[in-house]
């Protein structure tokens, strides 16, 4: 493959390095560069099997192993740059899977549509829907959208042949059907239109879909309800409001109440019990910070029962600390010392349920626990090799922003740090909703072996606090989201973390884009720039946003703002104020960061004599995939931080 790589140097930047002390040991990559031996696990619900997702270079694939002696029955893989999105075991012996496509390490999956289905022996596999129609399975390759994408939402309890399904037809704002889909022969039947565009569903008990949200082309979120598959379909009330969503999450045991996850005017999302018969809300769960950050659920799998919260940890609450899951969760809890634990799956009978344990030090253990005898081994880790006690821990940080908006983040700081250390500041991608966990993070772990602390900031615009904090971002790209990550980076020096004039910041995506826009809007504060798979062009990207329909059109105005504005706040035409060096890396294949946002960003940094080194890879997409490529990049990463802060390189 061939390598688009060279080094530019400008000026007395790039030949005097800042004077620092001695460097900490070098960095062994290979640990970190190895990929998750498994990413989720699921039961049978006869307890006899497990579907496994495993990695592979260029994609991932679903496994079938059996659970007495672990031996591999049945795959499910797609073509390169695919991945699973989501598995559901339709009933003891066949396993449905639905496939994404996924162009780079740090791309979203983007769903197409694609359903396989195999017999837990391997026995009849089946292509039971494909946007490419009969040219199925997923082949990126092909442009030609053949047929509607079918998205699996619920299986029929009862039915062992069927499953509930979207169709989305290939169109704009689409309106979407439910279908019963046949899992061995492919048929889909139609159950329902909903009268709402790109709508998502809720079905009870019994399968009967009561509930569907959607947006028109306006983007304005509605939640409708039924009482019945006979019965018309109704507004819900808490959803009239433009400026508020509901999410519907389940219904009780006896069917009587539903439960929704409804956004505050104010403050994070409260979960509340809702009486279909009286139109009365009862608020059942509610944080002071966050919002909930993964609905629990009964050992039916489909009731709620409780929802997790992510602040300095994962905390657990439920509706009733009764309830026998609930009990089961809190006898858990203390065998793993402040860990978070999932009960991701259980048998039909109860007795084994399948339990997710991570943390910031561990990247994910799987222990199959007997709620019977009370006992439990571990049988899946996603990276045995890398154990927790020799890991590097985060703990949640806040601070006020200078408009007086709290501001929340993670801070993982070097092994036996007791003073202000060389600071890395890491910005999310996304921007909007998406947020900085607390959960092993590989970028974080790798530098603070390098001997750098590492700041990672939830700003405005990021999700789990609430509908005004997301909202607070909206057209502030480059303008009061940034704020926030020069109030972080001020704050870490104020409290002693930082070392002043030892502090770079690095982001992927819109973090790249942060990174570079932090270097031209504060020229002193840096020391250099790290702009991953970026997008650094705000005019370009809103044209492509607007491109594929109006919602697409709609979305680009409300968050980004007018295009004649962007101009403005792009690090493209900004170039002149950064004094830094930069280091730009990107993917030839990048279709959210396209890599002509990073040769425009590179052009604009050598016109104005700024220090630029680049690594670009042609094959490569939104983030490296093969592992001499990131280990090349994080190699040249460590090595461009050394130059400038003065930590460790690559081994």
């Amino acid at each position: 493959m061939a390598l688009w790589m060279r080094r530019v140097c400008v000026g007395l930047l790039c030949v005097v390095p800042m004077v620092v002390g001695a460097q900490p040991p070098a960095v062994d990559l290979a640990p970190h560069l190895r990929q998750p031996q498994f990413q989720r696990v699921k039961m049978s619900p006869d307890g006899a099997y497990y579907a496994v997702i495993t990695a592979l270079e260029d994609r991932t694939a679903l496994a079938v192993v059996r659970a007495s002696d672990h031996t591999a029955t049945a795959k499910v893989v797609g073509k390169r740059d695919s991945v699973v999105e989501d598995f559901w075991w339709a009933n003891d012996e066949r396993i449905v899977v639905a496939l994404a496509s996924k162009r780079g390490s740090r791309d979203e999956p983007t769903s197409i549509g694609e359903l396989h289905a195999v017999n837990a022996d391997g026995r009849h596999p089946r292509l039971l829907a494909s946007p490419y129609g009969a040219r199925g399975p997923l082949d990126t390759s092909i442009q030609l959208l053949l047929e509607p994408s079918v998205y699996l939402f619920d299986t029929l309890p009862g039915d062992r042949r069927k499953v509930l399904v979207s169709a989305v037809p290939q169109t704009s704002d689409p309106n979407v059907r439910v279908e019963r889909l046949d899992i061995y022969t492919g048929r889909r039947d139609t159950v329902a239109m909903v009268p709402v565009r790109r709508a998502q569903f809720l079905a009870d008990a019994q399968g009967r879909v009561r509930f569907a949200s959607g947006a028109n082309a306006d983007n304005v979120q509605k939640l409708f309800y039924r009482e019945d598959d006979a019965s018309p379909w109704r507004l819900v009330e808490a959803t009239a409001s433009q400026t508020r969503n509901a999410y519907a999450l389940g219904f009780s045991e006896d069917g009587r109440l539903a439960y929704l996850q409804v956004e505050q005017p104010d403050g994070p999302d409260a979960i509340v019990a809702w009486d279909p018969a009286t139109d009365r809300y009862t608020e059942l769960l509610r944080d002071t910070t966050v919002d909930p950050y993964r609905i629990l659920y009964a050992l039916d799998g489909r009731t709620p029962i409780g929802a997790s919260f992510m602040r300095e940890r994962v905390h657990n609450r439920f509706f009733d600390e009764a309830h026998p899951t609930a009990r089961l969760y809190r006898s858990l809890e203390p065998a793993f010392n402040g860990d978070a634990i999932h009960i991701t799956s259980t048998s039909a009978d109860g007795r084994q349920a399948l339990v997710l344990l991570w943390s910031d030090r561990n990247s994910g253990d799987y222990f199959l626990f007997d709620t019977v005898a009370k006992t439990g081994s571990r049988i899946f880790a996603q990276r045995e090799w890398l154990h927790p006690a020799d890991m590097l821990g985060s703990r949640e940080v806040a601070f006020n922003a200078r408009d007086g908006r709290q501001i929340h983040g993670y801070l993982t700081q070097p092994r036996d740090a007791t003073g202000p250390t060389p600071l890395v500041v890491v910005p999310h991608g996304g921007p909007f909703g998406v947020f900085d966990h607390w959960a092993f993070d590989d970028d974080s772990q790798l530098l603070a072996a390098a001997g750098y602390a590492v700041l990672r900031v939830n700003y405005r615009g990021s999700g789990n606090y609430g509908r005004a904090h997301l909202d607070a971002g909206a057209q502030e790209w480059g303008g009061a989201m940034q704020d926030d990550l020069t109030d972080a980076t001020r704050w870490a020096v104020e409290t002693g973390i930082a070392q002043e004039n030892r502090i770079c910041i690095y982001g992927a995506s819109y973090g790249a884009y942060a990174a570079l826009m932090g270097a031209a809007r504060e020229p002193d504060l840096y020391r250099c720039a790290v702009g991953y798979v970026g997008v650094y062009d705000l005019e370009l990207l809103h044209r492509d946003q607007s491109a594929g329909s109006r919602s697409g059109r709609t979305w680009a105005g409300e968050w980004m703002g007018a295009r004649n504005t962007l101009a403005a706040r792009s690090p493209i035409t900004l170039a002149e104020r950064i004094r830094i060096p930069v280091l730009l890396a990107a993917g030839g294949q990048d279709l959210r960061a396209p890599l002509v946002h990073s040769q425009r960003m590179e052009r604009a940094l050598e016109r104005s004599g700024v220090a630029v080194e680049t690594l670009y890879y042609p094959n490569e997409g939104h983030g490296f995939y093969t592992e001499p490529h990131r280990r090349e990049f994080y190699t040249r990463l460590l090595a461009f931080l050394s130059t400038h802060l003065g930590g460790a390189v690559a081994q």
